[in-house]
């Protein structure tokens, strides 16, 4: 698609070039000299293919800078949904000098493997304040335990809010609404009232908000963590996020220059 709109643009520059002065515009151009023209064109291209080459890889880069200014704007919004969202979980220091925002699927092994490493930073680290934003993207299952997550949310103490998703995240087997549900049950919420208000055009609105910042994102798996600006992707260890939040505290971003 993009030598298509490359060639295009090619042979409208070889059609303004072509064209004397004082000429019609080029749309008023007869047959035999766009016949002319596109063979001028073609001829060019086949002589130095890396020119498109070249062209492709300039818009790649550009692309992709569009795309990075887009993530800043996003990462660096401390007043933002990222960070503010009324829909979202908190664990750790709600006050804290450093955030660390998880994207996450209760379905996910290597976010199982990366709880633990939460927990561990959780416990050395009385000024972190974790963020967990739903993002259920491996079925059905784990999009019924994130809509009991978003409806408990609200009911839950600060302690709560870490023994449930701990216990759900931790636990044997899928993830599902039964399961959540149990789980809820098990640090003394309702589960029956939890049943009703996981269909909630609330709870649609929380899920779909944290999807759409993922996308924003470019996330594509699960976990991705979003710390000082930064977004690491994957179940990256203990010690990588662990350097990364004093990089923030040391400079103010997750790697310091």
């Amino acid at each position: 698609m993009k030598a298509f709109f490359l060639s295009s643009l090619v042979l409208a520059t070889a059609l303004a070039a072509a064209a004397p002065a004082g000429a019609q515009p080029a749309g008023a151009i007869s047959p035999e000299q766009k016949g002319q023209i596109e063979t001028i064109v073609h001829d060019y291209l086949l002589k130095n293919p890396e020119v498109l080459r070249e062209a492709m890889v300039e818009l790649d880069r550009r692309d992709k800078a569009k795309e990075a200014e887009a993530r800043e704007k996003i990462t660096l919004d401390q007043n933002g949904p990222l960070f503010t969202s009324p829909y979202q979980m908190e664990i750790g220091n709600p006050k804290g000098d450093v955030t660390l925002v998880e994207f996450f699927d209760y379905n996910c092994g290597y976010c199982k493997k990366a709880l633990s490493d939460n927990i561990k930073l959780l416990d050395g680290d009385r000024n972190l304040r974790i963020i967990l934003k739903e993002f259920p993207v491996l079925g059905p299952g784990s999009v019924e335990a994130s809509r009991v997550a978003m409806a408990a949310r609200t009911s839950m103490k600060p302690d709560q809010v870490l023994q449930f998703h701990t216990r759900l995240l931790g636990s044997r087997g899928p993830a599902n609404k039964q399961k959540a549900l149990e789980v809820a049950k098990e640090i003394g919420l309702d589960p029956a009232a939890l049943a009703k208000q996981m269909d909630s055009t609330e709870v649609s609105t929380g899920i779909k908000q944290a999807m759409t910042l993922a996308d924003q994102l470019g996330l594509t798996g699960t976990p991705s963590f979003v710390i000082g600006g930064e977004v690491v992707v994957g179940a990256v260890g203990f010690d990588e996020l662990k350097e990364k939040i004093a990089s923030v505290r040391k400079c103010g971003k997750a790697t310091c220059s």
